[in-house]
Formats: structure tokens, sequence, C-alpha cells
């Protein structure tokens, strides 16, 4: 579950005006636009810090104030690629003591085909207020941000028997959500096949036993368009660890295979 990346604070409603004569200032104003307007269409880009993973170039997100989702700070510090290539998302307190999240953000949009995460550690007892997720999404609004899940979280109930979900957003839409139980795995491998008019998505273990699966179909399923492949790791509603310690979760790939030609 993704949240558009702004400020916690609601944007202000009064719109600056601005007061020029001839026809530079136009093209300045228009130059700016379709620049702000490509560069929503890349995926968010901005974020200066890069890590190399998985075969690819990933935007780190950063923030100074807390975005969504969370909304949470995110910091490029809990971002992180081991000798052997295996990705390291944390969740910290910074030296003020306020606790930072993690996200990266892939290098192009890949459209319909399939996505495989292959996870390095367990993920089954995650504190019930972090979420990891594993996911497609756009900063344009039109199908719900074309945002497509595999998210593990209790949403911060810690009664909750079920611990990972599948979504195609909106969540609340009928049958666009299915909650299941990742049992204690030390690797398991997630992915969904994104098709016109279809989602499908599996989850096995690394004995290739599976976990849960789990097919949508629908005209609301998003159509690609300038979504990216995202994994991030965060608090939900920004709430602490409710054991107060940092959190850490280990990532071996990211694969993605274009659908087979017609």
């Amino acid at each position: 579950m993704q949240q558009i990346d702004r400020p916690a604070s609601a944007r202000p409603n009064a719109r600056r005006t601005l007061h020029a004569t001839g026809p530079s200032l136009a093209l300045v104003v228009a130059l700016l636009a379709a620049t702000t307007s490509t560069a929503l269409a890349a995926g968010k880009p901005g974020y200066p810090d890069k890590v190399t993973w998985s075969g690819a170039t990933w935007a780190i997100k950063t923030s100074r104030s807390a975005v969504g989702p969370g909304p949470n700070l995110f910091d490029r510090t809990n971002v992180s690629v081991d000798p052997v290539d295996r990705l390291h998302l944390k969740i910290t307190r910074n030296t003020s003591g306020q606790w930072t999240c993690a996200e990266i953000i892939g290098p192009t949009s890949y459209g319909y085909g399939t996505y495989r995460f292959t996870l390095a550690s367990p993920v089954d007892v995650l504190d019930p207020n972090v979420v990891l997720g594993l996911f497609t999404w756009s900063d344009r609004a039109p199908y719900a941000h074309r945002e497509i899940d595999i998210e593990f979280a209790r949403w911060g109930d810690a009664a909750d028997t079920t611990n990972a979900q599948y979504v195609v957003q909106p969540w609340d839409g009928a049958n666009h959500l299915r909650r299941f139980r990742q049992p204690a795995a030390a690797t398991s491998t997630h992915w969904f096949t994104w098709s016109p008019g279809r989602v499908t998505w599996e989850s096995r273990d690394a004995s290739g036993t599976l976990i849960d699966g789990y097919t949508y179909s629908g005209s609301d399923v998003p159509k690609p368009g300038d979504e990216r492949v995202r994994l991030n790791l965060w608090l939900f509603n920004g709430a602490a660890p409710l054991d107060g310690n940092p959190v850490e979760v280990m990532v071996s790939s990211f694969v993605f295979t274009p659908p087979p030609a017609p």
C-alpha cells in the first residue's frame, strides 16, 4: 500500500500568479511544465542516490520530512547491497532519534510480464507495525497509480493470524485483496504476472512448495504506463516498531520476465 510522495501536511490551495509581458516567459513556463511532466512520467526522479542491484540501477528514496507511505522519513543509509548482491532494507533511528525507512525505485517501466522477488530472510515475524512492499507504482493517479502489490504486514494488529497479502489497487474493490499466511522460511520467492485484464500471484518456499496463490481478473486491472517496480520497508501510520527494535530484510534478487511474443 503506497501513498503519494509528498509531505504529510496538505498541499496549499493558493496558486501563485505570474505577471510578465512578452512570449519569453510563456515559453519558459511551457518548458518547465513539459520538464515537470516528463519527470513525473519517468517515475518520480530527483532522488540523486543510486544503488546497483540485481543487474539494474535503482533510485534510493530520501526525504527530509515525513512522506508516504506511512507517512515516514526515508533515509539512503537504510539501503545497501552486500558482496553477494543481496539487497538490505532497514528501518533504523537516525541521529535525532527519529525512525527512518527504506525504499528503492526501478529504472524503467516494464509493463506486462512477470515480476519475481526472492527474499533472503524470514518475513513471517515482522513487527506488527512494519510493512514490506514489493510492488508497482506510478506517481500519476489513473488506474489507482497502477499499483499491484505483494505485501507482508499485519497493519498494526498483533493478533492477526495472517501476515501477507496480494492486492490490485484499490484494495477495497471486490476481490482485489487476498490475505494469506507466510510461514517461517529463511528464503522464499514471490511473483505476480501482469497481463491484460488479469493478475496472477504465487509464493513458494525454497523447496518449491506452494505457500499461496491467487488470480484476479477484471476490466479494472491497470494498463501499463509510467509505473516503476519498487521495494520498500516502512512503518504503518509512521508508528514505531512495537518492540522498539530496528528491522532488516534481505532480498536476493528481482527478475522481470516479459510475456511471450505473440
